[in-house]
């Protein structure tokens, strides 16, 4: 038995406040909703004792997928949406994701509408998932815009899943790298220091980079690590900051390699995919463009969205303000304005989507062909450097003799 404190409000809206002994927090809840009393809030009186590591859990796009398709599929049975978060919240495995359905449940029971529950969630449930479900509750098919969210969310996971598994080789051999090269520096280095000792004279200049470099660590490697947590540190703030998030977009869309590419087809497919799912749940144009601007994860693609705002606020179309943005090629202004005289813009958007995601698994094939050989020529460089910086006062000495 345990002592939980709770808030609830009558039918008149007075507030009312109290402790409960009871077994859980359900046993609570069912009682005040038997006094006729509508739940706010429940919470342990007394703060459990045990280690908890939430803060390293967190809410996969896979687990809010399948969360919003049972929703979907409970409400159109004919399930009441309050039964239905019920049900999701026994079920939910992931804690995090089970607290959160928990707290859109009682928003919901004290009178918010599930958009607008889900909307004091932004960490969890983005603009574009709760503007979706408005126009599903404004529209009556709430069970039909939760589907396209769905449909939406796994999109992003799958364009997000493939941009990270094209990063794990690159990733995997500058990791080895690293610790090769560590381990070289740190443990072979100082044998032949030793050698060098006992043969005397001057060193060639990169052996005494290389010795300086595994004395460095040896001795200051707290220098290294203060040195990469402040450069990780400075380079996250500065990619954050209102200066520097622009230069920083801008810069990797330029980046060589096709990786500028790549960063481009991925903004272009995320752009008209979420445009698409919001014109298609029916949520109002200039309200789509917005979230769309808002999600778009580019500044630069921000920015042309603010002008495509400004010209439909005016009158105009979508299509001019893009074909003066350099982010946007000239097939996605003719599609969109062909969408936009033929009243079927939702579903140009939808075939704009597939094309660049289609284009964004072929550049990332290509990107990975690429970075093979260069990670080799890469790994083999840092070897041999350290190899040839040893072995180069050994010839000295060897030419000597001779």
């Amino acid at each position: 038995m345990a002592t939980y404190v709770f808030k609830a409000m009558d039918l008149t809206g007075a507030k009312a406040t109290g402790e409960v002994d009871a077994e859980s927090k359900q046993v609570v809840a069912d009682q005040l909703k038997s006094r006729g009393l509508i739940v706010v809030d429940i919470k342990s009186k007394h703060a459990s004792k045990e280690i908890s590591l939430d803060f390293l859990k967190r809410i996969k796009a896979e687990q809010l997928t399948i969360m919003t398709r049972q929703l979907a599929t409970m409400i159109s049975s004919g399930m009441t949406i309050l039964r239905a978060l019920y049900v999701l919240e026994a079920q939910t495995e992931n804690k995090l994701l089970a607290d959160v359905i928990a707290e859109v449940r009682k928003d919901v029971e004290a009178g918010l509408p599930l958009s607008g529950a889900l909307e004091r969630h932004p960490k969890v449930f983005s603009p574009l998932f709760v503007a979706m479900t408005r126009a599903g509750e404004t529209g009556g098919v709430l069970e039909e815009s939760l589907l396209r969210v769905a449909d939406q969310l796994e999109k992003e996971d799958s364009l997000r899943r493939q941009i990270k598994s094209a990063m794990v080789y690159p990733g995997v051999i500058m990791t080895f790298a690293l610790v090769v090269l560590l381990a070289l520096v740190t443990f072979l280095v100082p044998v032949f220091v030793g050698v060098f000792k006992q043969f005397g004279g001057d060193l060639p200049t990169i052996t005494k980079f290389t010795v300086g470099l595994s004395n460095a660590l040896k001795h200051q490697f707290y220098i290294f690590i203060i040195g990469t947590v402040g450069l990780v540190y400075g380079f996250r703030k500065f990619k954050r900051s209102e200066w520097g998030r622009p230069k920083w977009d801008a810069f990797r869309l330029r980046v060589p390699m096709k990786i500028g590419d790549i960063v481009q087809k991925v903004a272009l497919a995320r752009w008209s995919r979420t445009l698409s799912a919001l014109v298609s749940a029916g949520v109002p144009l200039l309200a789509a463009l917005d979230i769309t601007a808002k999600t778009a994860g580019n500044h630069v693609v921000e920015k042309a969205m603010a002008e495509v705002i400004e010209s439909v606020k005016r009158g105009g179309t979508i299509a001019e303000p893009l074909r003066h943005a350099s982010v946007f090629p000239g097939m996605v202004a003719q599609m969109v304005a062909v969408g936009e005289e033929t009243g079927a813009l939702d579903s140009m958007l939808a075939k704009i989507a597939d094309f660049y995601e289609d284009q964004v698994a072929a550049a990332v094939k290509a990107l990975t062909s690429i970075l093979e050989p260069i990670m080799l020529v890469v790994v083999g460089a840092i070897v041999g450097f350290i190899v040839i910086s040893m072995y180069l006062p050994l010839f000295k000495v060897y030419d000597q003799i001779k």
